[in-house]
């Protein structure tokens, strides 16, 4: 998302596995991938009444116990659980015989989600799980058939995970953001708790865009108190300081909202930003699309860094689904490892960067240290532009799961364990 400002955070090293940092950054804004994104999602800061207050993730992983395609492979430090259940790759014999929907979205322009219940990206074909990577071994319909405490496919090992399985929200691994600040960007919504905006249901977690005009303080950068009014609620999640990582395969399997002025987005910001101010510590985009419906079939992967803003720069590309994102889950999922980050959409390569840098320090920086994940739906602003008449609300983001796992081979650096198309050559 595109001109944000990061203030400098307290440093502490790590891997992949969590550590702790307190979040003092003002916000930020993140551009679209390549030429495409010139707009910006904000960070808003500390949350106004949702700063983190302990839950440190502490997630490295022990190896755990594989048990029918069950693996917990982490221990929990500070409040935070890592590791989580991985049965048959979602569920045995999938989430729903036949697909988890088939009547499709509200008002989606071709009506139909799932229709024949085979949700994209290969990990469910016909609701059976089919190689899912889970800590304990390779798993096929729901089994675990590696070796007790090992790693799984590609020699991956799942490190911390979030399977939206309970009866709300999981504290100890998600913070709401509260802000009306827009981002920077123009944007038109306020991140609120309410849970008309964000909650779990049926395994599922739910972030909802609603036309209400609500009313909340700025906050943002410099914690505004005034208090404004915007068209729309949203939602905006982190898991800074709950679940911190440098290196691995990060993946979540989604459906997006759809139409005029929505900007769903998944994506990791530094949790110390010991290079400086936004982008200056980087910014890596896992997926962003704006304007989803037939005319704009698009998800983008992005990077930001050089300089803090407005010497800041952006790298990146674009991809569109097999299957229309917003009817249809797929896996968005980067691996990034030292000096080398690639982007997949149900396990197809599409992207790879190799070049970056930042002000100040040698390359592999800024992506070389540790970072949080966020998942919000945007309304409105700079890249995708206000909604139209043709926009209908409420429009949700639905999360099936978030995973990360780290490369067992080499967790310092994260190399041995990804996979490469070779004809994706690096931007």
């Amino acid at each position: 998302m595109a001109a944000r400002v990061f203030w400098p955070l307290l440093f502490v090293a790590c891997g992949i596995a969590g550590c702790s940092g307190k979040d003092e950054s003002p916000g930020e804004d993140r551009g679209g991938s390549g030429a495409t994104g010139t707009g910006g999602q904000a960070s808003g800061g500390a949350a106004a009444g949702g700063v983190a207050t302990g839950g440190t993730m502490g997630s490295s992983s022990t190896g755990g116990q594989a048990s029918g395609g069950a693996t917990t492979g982490g221990v929990a430090t500070g409040g935070g659980t890592t590791g989580g259940v991985v049965t048959g790759g979602r569920a045995s014999g999938g989430r729903a015989t036949g697909g988890r929907t088939t009547g499709g979205t509200a008002g989606s322009p071709t009506g139909g989600a799932e229709a024949g219940g085979n949700p994209a990206g290969g990990r469910e074909t016909g609701g059976v799980a089919t190689g899912a990577r889970a800590a304990g071994g390779a798993e096929t319909g729901g089994d675990a058939t590696g070796a007790e405490g090992g790693a799984g496919e590609n020699g991956w090992e799942l490190v911390w995970s979030d399977e939206f399985d309970g009866a709300s929200i999981d504290a100890t691994k998600w913070e709401h953001e509260v802000n009306c600040w827009g981002g920077g960007n123009n944007e038109d919504q306020c991140y609120v708790t309410d849970t008309k905006n964000s909650f779990v249901a049926d395994g599922m977690l739910h972030i909802v865009a609603i036309d209400d005009h609500p009313s909340g303080p700025i906050a943002g950068p410099e914690d505004n108190p005034t208090v404004v009014t915007l068209g729309h609620s949203s939602a905006r999640l982190r898991t800074m300081n709950r679940g911190d990582f440098r290196y691995g395969r990060i993946e979540a399997r989604m459906q997006l909202p759809f139409g005029q002025g929505l900007w769903p987005a998944f994506w990791m910001l530094p949790t110390d930003s010991v290079y400086g101010g936004w982008a200056a510590s980087g910014e890596i985009d896992i997926m962003e699309a704006v304007n989803l419906g037939p005319g704009d079939r698009l998800v983008h992967g992005t990077l930001h860094y050089g300089g803090a803003w407005p010497d800041n720069t952006s790298s990146g590309s674009s991809t569109s689904p097999i299957g229309n994102a917003w009817e249809a889950f797929h896996v968005y999922a980067i691996e990034w490892e030292a000096g080398e980050i690639r982007w997949f959409v149900d396990d197809r390569h599409y992207q790879t960067q190799t070049e970056w840098h930042t002000t100040d320090a040698t390359f592999p920086a800024p992506f070389d240290q540790r970072f949080h994940l966020l998942l919000n739906v945007a309304v409105g602003g700079s890249w995708p532009g206000p909604p139209d008449a043709s926009t209908t609300f409420p429009q949700e983001m639905i999360v099936d799961y978030v995973r990360v796992y780290q490369c067992v081979a080499d967790p310092d650096t994260g190399h041995g364990c990804g996979t490469t198309d070779p004809e994706v050559e690096p931007l």
